[in-house]
């Protein structure tokens, strides 16, 4: 049996119309609807006509945010000798070789995102049934495995996300904070918009974007005007 939605939830989708929204005109209304007792996330449920069973229908890839995700990122790194030495003077919260892989082992989790250099995945690898589950787990697709540390921690931090499609086709993302203006949320949605239209499988046949919704984290979803987001020119709101 569906729970049923509370007072408060009852009360905001009666605010939201059923029809498609303007690009900024959902986001404003987005920002309208985030009265929980916390900071919201702003998030992105973009359904895309994919079966990811097929591996050439997949997405999984990365975005870069213009104006940020809103957040502090923790980052840890995976490495070896200097590697070492090179991650925490780029920015690193946390570095080291195998001594930290047994202390994730163990239980060790206080970072958001973990980068390897290559040449330490065959060790890295026994972490998968932990990390994997969480997200965690380094992969080049990500851009989490590389020998460019210094760029890679300044992306992280400076507001790139990973992020792919879940087995029915969705993507499910963060792409800003509430507290952003619904100009600087834009400028986010339309960048995630252009990657995700880079990067369309090549097994993807038929109608790409099937819908979009946005919400604040404990909002009612908000269905955005597909055609006309991704028409819209950056120019006219960055």
């Amino acid at each position: 049996m569906a729970k049923k939605p509370s007072r408060r939830i009852q009360e905001l989708q009666k605010k939201v119309e059923d029809r498609t929204y303007a690009p900024l005109e959902a986001l404003q209304l987005l920002k309208e609807t985030a009265t929980a007792k916390f900071p919201e996330a702003a998030e992105a449920h973009i359904r895309l006509g994919i079966d990811p069973k097929y591996a050439d229908q997949q997405l999984r890839t990365t975005v870069v945010l213009p104006k940020g995700t809103g957040q502090i990122v923790r980052v840890a790194v995976i490495a070896r000798g200097e590697k070492v030495n090179e991650a925490l003077s780029a920015g690193a919260d946390i570095a080291g070789s195998e001594e930290l892989i047994d202390e994730i082992q163990k239980g060790r989790m206080d970072f958001d995102k973990l980068l390897a250099t290559p040449d330490v995945m065959p060790q890295v690898a026994k972490l998968g049934r932990l990390l994997g589950p969480r997200g965690l787990m380094p992969n080049p697709k990500g851009g989490t495995v590389t020998f460019d540390l210094e760029q890679a921690i300044a992306e992280f931090k400076g507001g790139k996300l990973e992020f792919r499609a879940d087995r029915t086709g969705i993507v499910h993302i963060m792409f800003g904070k509430v507290a952003f203006s619904a100009e600087d949320l834009l400028v986010n949605l339309k960048a995630l918009q252009e990657n995700i239209d880079r990067n369309r499988p090549s097994g993807a046949k038929g109608r790409y974007w099937r819908s979009v919704f946005v919400s604040a984290t404990m909002g009612p979803g908000i269905q955005v005007d597909i055609s006309a987001l991704r028409d819209l020119k950056i120019s006219e709101v960055a």
